[in-house]
């Protein structure tokens, strides 16, 4: 299939990350796909790092300009499309306008990657019930908040999580990864990895931490990750006077190894997830994790007390339930084990990247041009027939 993708965002986070995992790995199984985005995004540097065609084109904002610019380049290659998937609200708009003038315009499947609430007007339910083909979310709850709180029908909507390379996050020898980076091989580290931004919930982490620090003086903190929020976290740290143990380490392109550092891992947030890839990428490298019930996170960890559960959850915005989350796991090796042998099965069953790629193309194809799919046919037989000598 010919696919194309927009996306409007100049961010980075895990939206950017899974759009380019994602292309790359449909690239591998043969398919040709194009990222449509500003020249000014970090996606767009990092594309050819993913081996991904990019073109840029201003599409950052829902104006005239932006509109004729991306209606011509789909004008020009409309031929060469099967389908579009959309992945902000900015680019989902104006490839719907863009499409909804043109004729033989290609499907348009929108990808909604986080949680937060979109509105209920009559232009909102054209865009995502009349303009596009189908919806695909990062989670099962996205899927139903969107039924409950916008009308939309449930079957337009399918949960397809973000998936993750296996051999890439995996457990790891502990001490061997630490002096690889020069860090002590003992002692206790909680970490995070995150964009830092308010809603990853780095601040009650930072109240939870400077809370337990009487109890567990040579405990570490360590934040991997980069963003815009760093300066207002750095004043909270220090406002609670746990700087010496809190470590701001950026981002790091060998996060699989700064997480095998880890003992603990939480991710506090308390807006706007799907599901997690750091959540998913700690649980598959064996750490037991602590996370809230928002957005997409329960598909990856449950906590009823039981053996099966993958991990702990505590109320959104609460410190002092966080920290006696983390003060229960810090206190039980048993229970830590068990909840990071469980998480570590659940991502190795659930988690893998080709359920991801299988699940796409899956939906690709079914709403793709049926140029496309008859293409895929003739393929097939002569894949067939050469394979049979005929």
């Amino acid at each position: 299939m010919r696919i194309v993708h927009t996306e409007a965002s100049c961010g980075w986070g895990g939206q950017e990350i899974r759009i380019l995992t994602e292309a790359a790995g449909l690239i591998r199984r043969g398919h040709e796909v194009t990222l449509l985005c500003p020249a000014e995004s970090q996606i767009y540097l990092a594309a050819p790092k993913y081996g991904l065609p990019v073109i840029a084109l201003p599409i950052g904002r829902k104006r005239l300009g932006p509109l004729l610019a991306l209606r011509r380049w789909l004008a020009e290659h409309i031929n060469e499309i099967d389908i579009i998937n959309t992945h902000s609200s900015t680019d989902s708009w104006l490839t719907a306008v863009a499409c909804a003038t043109l004729k033989n315009a290609p499907p348009i499947v929108r990808t909604r990657h986080v949680s937060s609430p979109i509105n209920t007007s009559a232009t909102t339910f054209w865009l995502y019930q009349k303009a596009v083909k189908h919806i695909a979310v990062t989670g099962e709850p996205l899927r139903h908040q969107l039924a409950r709180d916008n009308g939309f029908a449930l079957d337009s909507i399918t949960s397809i999580p973000t998936g993750i390379d296996l051999e890439r996050y995996k457990p790891r020898d502990q001490a061997v990864c630490r002096e690889m980076l020069g860090l002590p091989t003992t002692g206790m580290v909680v970490g995070i990895l995150a964009t830092l931004r308010d809603w990853k919930g780095h601040i009650y982490l930072f109240e939870a931490f400077a809370e337990l620090l009487p109890q567990f003086p040579d405990l570490k903190l360590r934040i991997i990750g980069d963003g815009p929020f760093l300066w207002r976290l750095e004043e909270r740290v220090a406002e609670l006077n746990i700087g010496h143990a809190v470590s701001f380490v950026g981002h790091k392109e060998n996060a699989e190894i700064w997480l095998a550092t880890l003992d603990l891992f939480v991710l506090p947030s308390y807006g706007d997830e799907g599901v997690s890839q750091a959540l998913m990428q700690a649980m598959a490298t064996g750490l037991p994790v602590i996370t809230t019930p928002v957005g997409g996170l329960t598909d990856l960890v449950t906590n009823n007390n039981t053996e099966s559960d993958t991990g702990l959850l505590v109320p959104p915005r609460d410190s002092h339930a966080l920290a006696a989350a983390m003060k229960r796991l810090l206190d039980d090796v048993s229970l830590r084990t068990r909840l990071a042998t469980a998480g570590r099965i659940f991502a190795q069953t659930h988690c893998g990247l080709d359920k991801m790629l299988d699940s796409m193309e899956a939906m690709f194809r079914r709403y793709a041009k049926p140029s496309a799919t008859s293409l895929q046919s003739v393929k097939s037989l002569a894949d067939n027939a050469s394979h049979s000598g005929k």
